[in-house]
């Protein structure tokens, strides 16, 4: 990514050497509000769904560059933060290639100068996953606090639906894992459980 070109420079072609086929990285801080969506996705993801093989979901809070042993090894990287754009909070937000470099340059949160040194270091050596999509809600507010607003809660269930629905494109499709309640015809995501979504 060139902060100075305002974009990705494209995809880096395939590596045999990546042993990850989708990382889905949840980036954010729980302690400033809306900022906390990207942890809780990922929390909420891991206690009702199972990634497909090759697939994993992480917390990647507001750790910046030191995910970058972890996300080169992703072919396919799915982000999920919150991100300031048009609308009212709560609506989600989908960016895609050449529209990610600008969004975490200057779209995301206090953290953002960390997902960009990321992303620009990948890019750099040669490791940038080939597919790099950003998933979000808009913020209400980033202020110090625990817990989403109302309308960014709102949003979540469709952010689950779109990380789902991205993954399953992306070739990997979670699986609702099976409790006493969930009926075992609930199948892939896409086909959520009753009452989930």
């Amino acid at each position: 990514m060139s902060r100075g070109s305002g974009g990705l420079a494209g995809p880096v072609e395939g590596r045999a050497d990546r042993d990850l086929g989708l990382l889905v990285l949840g980036l954010g801080n729980l302690i400033c509000r809306d900022d906390g969506v990207g942890p809780l996705m990922v929390e909420r993801l891991a206690a009702t769904w199972e990634p497909a093989a090759g697939a994993e979901v992480a917390d990647g809070g507001t750790l910046g560059l030191s995910l970058m042993p972890l996300v080169e090894r992703a072919e396919n990287l799915l982000l999920v933060d919150a991100i300031a754009a048009d609308g009212p909070p709560g609506t989600l937000v989908r960016l895609a290639g050449e529209e990610v470099g600008p969004a975490v340059t200057h779209r995301l949160s206090p953290h953002q100068i960390g997902v960009a040194d990321l992303l620009d270091s990948l890019l750099l050596v040669g490791r940038l996953p080939s597919r790099v999509v950003l998933l979000g809600l808009v913020p209400e507010s980033l202020g110090l606090g625990v817990g989403l607003t109302d309308e960014v809660t709102a949003g979540v269930p469709a952010l689950e639906s779109a990380v789902l629905a991205e993954a399953a494109a992306m070739g990997f499709p979670f699986e609702a894992k099976r409790t006493d309640a969930t009926p075992a015809a609930a199948g892939p995501a896409g086909a959520a459980a009753p009452g989930r979504l």
